[in-house]
C-alpha cells in the first residue's frame, strides 16, 4: 500500500465506476428493473462508506511492549499488512457480489450481445 489517501481514492474510483455502470444500464438498456439497479447503487454507496471507515485504524501496542524497537516495527508491519490484506479481500468479495447482481439484471439478449461485442474485439 502506498498510502491511505491513494487507497481511499482507489476505493472511491471503483465504487464510482460501478455506480456509473448501474446508472448507464438503468437508463439505456431495455428490460432492466430500475428499482433493482437503484438498490444496487445504494449497496455500492454503503460498501464505499463502510470500506473507507475501515481504512483508518491504529495499532494497539507501543514500543515498551516489545524487547526492542526493531521487534515492535516488525510486529506492527505484520499487523498492518494482515489488516490491509483482509480489507482488500473483503472489498473484492463485495465487489464481485455486486457485479453478479448487476449482471443478473441483464436480459439474455443483452448478455449475448455483450459476448458478441467482446469476441469481435
Amino acid at each position: 500500500m502506498a498510502n491511505k489517501r491513494d487507497l481511499k481514492k482507489q476505493i472511491k474510483y471503483i465504487c464510482g465506476d460501478l455506480a456509473g455502470e448501474c446508472i448507464m444500464a438503468r437508463n439505456f438498456v431495455h428490460g432492466i428493473d430500475a428499482d433493482k439497479m437503484n438498490e444496487i447503487v445504494f449497496k455500492i454507496a454503503a460498501l464505499q462508506e463502510s470500506t473507507l471507515v475501515r481504512v483508518t485504524f491504529g495499532y494497539d501496542k507501543v514500543v515498551a511492549d516489545f524487547d526492542s524497537a526493531h521487534a515492535y516495527k516488525i510486529a506492527r508491519t505484520k499487523y498492518f499488512t494482515a489488516a490491509y490484506r483482509t480489507l482488500a479481500n473483503d472489498f473484492n468479495v463485495s465487489v464481485k457480489e455486486i457485479v453478479k447482481e448487476m449482471n443478473a439484471q441483464l436480459s439474455a439478449e443483452q448478455k449475448e450481445a455483450n459476448k458478441k461485442a467482446l469476441s469481435e474485439e
